[in-house]
Formats: structure tokens, sequence, C-alpha cells
């Protein structure tokens, strides 16, 4: 169901705006305890459409875009949520702070959520109005919606349900009564040289991500995980740089102390090409942004975006100029983070367009923002005491901008499928931000007094490891203690220009399969346990019948399998958190749990989207 343009529909009303900022909220609280504990945080997208239908429908004029508008917002809470943990506690491993303090925290996460909705904005025509990119979560979400009002995939609703439970079943089995584990996987050790592991991530929600994005994507991720994984780490391991007797865990120490710079690598070298390959269309955007005349087509206006660019900058550098004790290192660091903000705040919306946003290396590309940072500060104002802080700020406000702007670009690409303003959503985006940054500070404030963050000692024995701000430590301490492995990441933009030639050469040929970079890349960067498993959605639809395999009623339980785990793993997140302990739901099976049961849900998702995919009865459409 689209909404003409030529017909005024209530859109960014004020209970949508209430309502967007009240789940914002909820969401980024109970996101970025997830986020300290396990090192991600659950898409909300799609949950808080389900959320937004379920408390809306008891109003009887509200309409399917007001609906988008609180998705919208409400997914920003999640978002700046994942850039606030990623980065920020960084500051207190570092014993720069000493508590989460509110106006800085407030400062840096919201500056780097504003920039992500606005450095975004000029991008939405190449990147969502050209179709090129599938935007599986947007497509997802927009599905759900309109399954909510009826009209023509009124008939899949029963499938979307269908989907939603097994997705929040096998959550609940999976994360919170523990009756399985996660992850299948092992290490096959030949002789004494050379370890494979070989393991998949037991995860519905994965699996149905692949089956959206399709083979195209799926595969180049698998591919960039087996060269990390079956290449590179037996290698290593082969001439005595691991433990070949752990197992899984020598693997893992292998990947997660080298290999995994790699993609850092790779990203940085895909992020520069697909700005370059997208120049034209973005100068072209640039030019028309604010310009249309037709409701679902206008962006905020040039001059709002460029006044507001203007008012977040310069909080920052006068940040930058105390911290560093110079107003030209503050102004040179205050530019060089919005440059680093516009570009992987592009590569984080190219992705999303790839793989979703919930799969998108936003991590990753800090990584390398951090890297560029901390290099450049030691390299000017040599081995200074705020050099490691102020690197890591930079690279807080870069994640902020990277999150938010992957899940700007997908609630733009659900509101092109509806008919949406995107004016609006670009406002409802702001709102989230806004919301949720003014609560996260007192959040991470109680974690870190509660339970500790980082490394445990005698008063906090279980703290909260916060997996990636601990590398983002580790980036900033090797580049100012000359310690860095400056090789793997050289190593991995090399791959990334041999993946773009092969890739070119493909083009060249009219070969109907392609290598895209940041697609490997991402496959270099995260443990092959999840390539695997999006691998499997992608052949998965490829068995069912390419492009058709992705729309009507497999796309409906694509999308409702995503919202019933993401919105279990978003309850299962609140006992957790209370209670301080992810065991608090675990069943007592008698030391049975294992990875079958898992493995055999997989497989018969797999079948049954097989079999939705070839269906002569494609039911509805997105």
């Amino acid at each position: 169901m689209s909404t003409e343009a030529s017909t005024p529909v209530r859109q960014l009303s004020f209970r949508a705006a209430l309502l967007g900022t009240v789940l914002a909220v909820v969401l980024s609280a109970a996101n970025a305890y997830l986020g300290l504990f396990a090192g991600l945080t659950v898409s909300a997208s799609i949950p808080a459409a389900v959320l937004s239908l379920g408390i809306l429908r008891l109003f009887a004029d509200a309409n399917v875009l007001e609906n988008n508008i609180v998705q919208t917002a409400a997914s920003a809470g999640e978002a700046i949520a994942a850039g606030v943990i990623f980065t920020l506690p960084a500051l207190v491993m570092l014993d720069y702070w000493s508590d989460f303090a509110y106006f800085q925290t407030v400062l840096i996460a919201g500056v780097g959520g504003l920039l992500g909705v606005i450095m975004t904005v000029p991008l939405r025509r190449a990147l969502v109005d050209d179709n090129r990119l599938a935007f599986p979560e947007g497509q997802a979400t927009a599905a759900v919606l309109k399954a909510g009002y009826g009209g023509t995939a009124a008939a899949g609703i029963g499938t979307l349900l269908a989907g939603a439970g097994i997705g929040a079943v096998a959550k609940l089995a999976d994360s919170g009564l523990k009756i399985w584990e996660g992850v299948a996987e092992t290490a096959l050790s030949f002789g004494q040289q050379s370890s494979f592991y070989v393991g998949s991530y037991l995860s519905p929600a994965l699996l149905a991500v692949g089956y959206i994005v399709g083979i195209n994507v799926a595969l180049p991720v698998l591919l960039g995980g087996v060269f990390a994984w079956w290449i590179a780490i037996p290698l290593v391991m082969a001439f005595g740089g691991g433990d070949i007797a752990a197992g899984v865990a020598g693997a893992e120490q292998v990947w997660s102390e080298q290999i995994r710079y790699l993609g850092v690598g790779a990203m940085l070298v895909g992020g520069l090409v697909a700005l370059w390959t997208l120049r034209g269309q973005l100068f072209g955007a640039l030019k028309q942004t604010g310009e249309t005349v037709l409701p679902n087509q206008r962006d905020l206006p040039r001059s709002l975006l460029i006044t507001l660019l203007v008012l977040l900058a310069l909080p920052m550098i006068a940040l930058y100029a105390v911290l560093l004790d110079s107003i030209v290192a503050g102004a040179s660091v205050a530019l060089l983070m919005l440059a680093t903000a516009f570009l992987f705040s592009a590569v984080a919306a190219y992705m999303a367009g790839l793989v979703g946003s919930s799969n998108n290396p936003v991590s990753g590309v800090t990584i390398a923002t951090i890297l560029i940072t901390a290099l450049g500060l030691y390299l000017f104002f040599g081995a200074e005491q705020a050099g490691p802080a102020s690197a890591i700020i930079v690279g807080a406000v870069v994640c902020c901008a990277a999150a938010i702007g992957g899940d700007n670009m997908q609630d733009l690409k659900a509101g092109a499928i509806l008919g949406a303003s995107p004016a609006a959503q670009q406002l409802a985006q702001m709102l989230g931000v806004i919301a949720a940054v003014c609560v996260l500070s007192p959040v991470l404030s109680l974690l870190l007094h509660a339970y500790g963050i980082g490394v445990s000692d005698a008063a906090h024995p279980n703290a909260l490891p916060a997996p990636q701000a601990s590398l983002m430590v580790a980036v900033v301490r090797g580049v100012f203690g000359g310690d860095l492995p400056w090789a793997w990441v050289i190593g991995g933009g090399v791959i990334g220009l041999a993946t773009i030639a092969l890739d070119s050469l493909l083009g060249r040929r009219g070969s109907g399969f392609r290598l895209p970079v940041l697609a490997v890349a991402l496959g270099l960067y995260p443990p092959l346990s999840l390539s695997m498993a999006i691998a499997f959605g992608g052949f998965v639809a490829w068995l069912g019948g390419s492009g058709a395999a992705r729309e009507g009623r497999g796309l409906l339980a694509a999308a409702g399998i995503i919202t019933g785990e993401a919105l279990m793993g978003i309850f299962i997140a609140l006992p957790v958190a209370f209670s301080g302990s992810s065991d608090v739901l675990a069943l007592d099976v008698g030391g049975l749990p294992a990875a079958w049961p898992g493995l055999l849900l997989m497989l018969g998702l797999g079948l049954w989207l097989g079999r939705l995919a070839r269906s002569t009865d494609a039911g509805p459409r997105a």
C-alpha cells in the first residue's frame, strides 16, 4: 500500500513523535546493557514498527505513515546506543574519565548522531531511490507496516506472525533459557601445523537477512570470511603464530589480535572507492537537496543542514582545543572528525543497503577512524597525554554518525516504499537521537557502578566486558605505544584493491556475479560464524528462484523471523539487566545444551523459506 503524494496524510504528528521518542529512550537503555555485555545490539526498526502498530491502532484515525515515523524515531535510540557503548567506555578504561560525565556524553553522542542524519541526507537519492541496493531491513520494516494495515499484504499476515513466533521462540530458547548453544563450531587440525575453524551462528535472523539480500551479497561476504579463517589464520598458525592445541580458542585469538585488521584495511579502501563511485550521484543529489516539490521526495532544506553542521562543529572545536591545549589543534581535529564522519556515514549507509543495519560493521569503521586520528595526533603532536582520549572522542562521534547513518538509510528505504516524506523522517531521526542521548549517561553510570565495565577486579568480579570499547583501547595504546599490527591493516588494503580489480574484470565480462569490496571486507572482519549464517540464507534464496525468492510470502516470513528474534532479544535484556546475570532465565537441562537443536531449526527454516520462494502463490509483494 503506497500513499499517494497528492493526498495529505498525517505523518509527523504529536502522538507519533511522542511515542517514537519514548520508545527511543527505552530501546537505547536496553541495548546499552546488551551491547556492553554481549558486544552487539538488537536492530530496533522492525521491533519499533511492531510496537507502533500495536499502540497506534488503538486510534481509529491512525495511519501507516504515522507508524513509520514512530519506528524511525525509535530505531534511532538503538543505533545511537551502539555508537556510544562501542566507544565511550574506552575513556573509562583509559582512566581519562572516572564516570560518564553527563554534559560531555550528551555532547559527543548528540553531535555524532545528528551528523549521521545530516550527512546522509544528500545520499538518499543516490542509494535509496536508485533501487540498486536491497536495504533488507528497510524492506522488511515496510512489509511489517503494510501487513499491519492490510491492503495487498493482508493475506500474508499469518506468514508474518508465524515467522515472528519462530524467531521469538528460537531467541528465547537460545539466549534466554540456554536450551541449546547459539553457535555450532569446531576447529579441524591437520597435523601439528594448521587449524581450520568451521562454525555458524544458529540465528534465524541472520538466515533471514541472508535470504533478503540474496546470493550476490551473501556469497562475497562468505568469501571474505573463508579467506580470513581458512587461509590467513591457518597460515599464521602454521608459522607459529597461534596455539594449535587451543582449537577454536586458538583460532579466535589469532583472528582477534591480527586477522580482523585485514577487514579494517579493506574497509578503508572500499569506503574510499564506494564514495568515488558514487561521486556523480552524490554531487547531483547535493545540488537538488530540498528543492523538489512533491512531499514524498522532499529532504530537509540545504540551508538548514549547513546551519546545523556549523552549530555542531563549534562546540567540538572548543572541546578538542581544551583537550589538546591548542585552538589550531582543536580546529584540525574537528575538521578531521567531520571528514571521517561523512566518509564513514556514507560507508555505513552503503553497507546497510547490502546487509542491513544489524550487520553493519560500524565498529570496523570506528577502528579505522581511530587509527587515522591517533596516527595523525601522534605524528603531529607526539605522545601527548590527551592524544588517546582525543582519538577515542573522534571515534565516538564517527561511530555514532555511522550507526545513525545506516539506520537512517534503512528507515528512508521503508519510507520510500510506503510513500513517506523523507524530510519528516529525517526530523523524526533527530528527535530520536536527542531523546536517547539524554538518558544514556545515567544508564551507563549505573551499569559502571553496579557491575563494572572492562576488566574485572575484586570490586567487580563480573564486569561487563564491552568488547568493542576494549578493542578501541588496544588500538590507541598500540599507536601511541608503537606496537600496532600495521602490516595487517596494509594487507587488508591490498586485498581490497585486488577485490576491486577482480570485480571490475567480472563487470567487463558481463558476469551476473560481482564482488563488491565492502561485502568482502564485511566477511574479513567478523567471525566466520556470522558469514556462514548469512550465506546459508542467500543460498536458500538462490535455490528458491533468485529475485522472486525475496518477494511475496517469503519476504514477509523473513521479516517476521527478524521481528520475533529482535523483540525477544530486547525482552531478554531486561531481566538480565535487573539481575546482573546472563543465566537468570537459564533452565537446568542436565548438561544437555548442544548445537544440534539449533542446527535442526536452521535447516527447517531454510526448507520453509525455500518452499515459500518456490510457491506459485507469491502472495503480497513489498
